[in-house]
């Protein structure tokens, strides 16, 4: 079947795509660690050249997170976080920076906001991306591409090591973005070395040659976990580790900076 790739501006597949490689992804939450950080994060991470930003949507329930991100997720909810005002941050980061952002929330969120009407605030706002961990790719296939690119939204599917090679080709050609490689079969914020069964996944999902972009995320929180990732994909996604360093008592800008720069020297 022919890959679905029709959107006439893919500003996170260009980025990925011109710069080839050692991509650097930073995640974090919307409305941590107070809910007015979120636009000046983003222009920070902007202004220390990572190139794409993940923001994420604080959920009660985020299956696919780690401690980490579930805490920064219910203390976003508890500052006052919604979607509403999330994409009125992101419009107006928007106005400061064209670094590429990917939204990532969970199926139900949509559903319980409107799916249409979410797509069109969020590309209005200037998401350019989706990621919905929880999103089945057939449902997705049936109901959603014709929104998606209504409203000039791309969006990343997950695999995992035991993704069947079928379903990974099934993300490759569904995925307008990148494919999201998950680098371990838990939930995110493990910080121990790259194991060798890693590499060999890793390894596994290179020799494929799909025609997709791939980021390597879960478990990626310093410059040699980052170093590795680069050498089996186009880059790397850095989540709980940065929620962790904007813990810090400096100022913003300062652990954003450090933060970037002990990732990606």
């Amino acid at each position: 079947m022919q890959k679905l790739t029709s959107m006439s501006t893919n500003v996170i597949r260009d980025t990925i795509i011109k710069k080839g490689s050692n991509i650097l992804n930073v995640y974090f939450t919307a409305g941590y660690p107070s809910l007015n950080d979120t636009t000046d994060i983003i222009c920070g991470l902007s202004d220390a050249g990572v190139d794409l930003i993940e923001l994420g949507m604080p959920y009660s329930d985020p299956l696919a997170d780690g401690l980490t991100i579930q805490q920064s997720s219910e203390t976003a909810l508890k500052n006052g976080m919604n979607l509403s005002l999330l994409f009125s941050q992101v419009e107006v980061a928007r106005s400061k920076t064209q670094v590429p952002i990917i939204a990532m929330g969970y199926y139900n969120q949509l559903l319980q906001y409107g799916v249409e009407k979410f797509l069109k605030e969020a590309s209005s706002a200037g998401i350019n991306g989706m990621i919905i961990p929880d999103l089945p790719m057939p449902i997705y296939e049936k109901e959603y591409v014709q929104l998606f690119e209504k409203y000039n939204l791309s969006i990343s599917f997950l695999i995992s090591p035991m993704t069947s090679e079928d379903r990974i080709h099934q993300a490759d050609r569904l995925s307008s973005a990148f494919i999201y490689v998950v680098s371990q079969s838990s939930i995110t914020g493990k910080s121990e070395d790259i194991s060798e069964q890693q590499k060999a996944y890793f390894s596994r999902i290179k020799n494929m040659k799909l025609s997709s972009p791939t980021l390597i995320g879960f478990g990626i929180h310093n410059n040699n976990t980052f170093n590795i990732a680069c050498n089996y994909s186009n880059g790397a996604i850095v989540g709980s580790a940065f929620i962790r360093a904007l813990n810090s008592e400096k100022p913003m800008s300062d652990r954003i900076n450090n933060f970037v720069k002990s990732i990606r020297p």
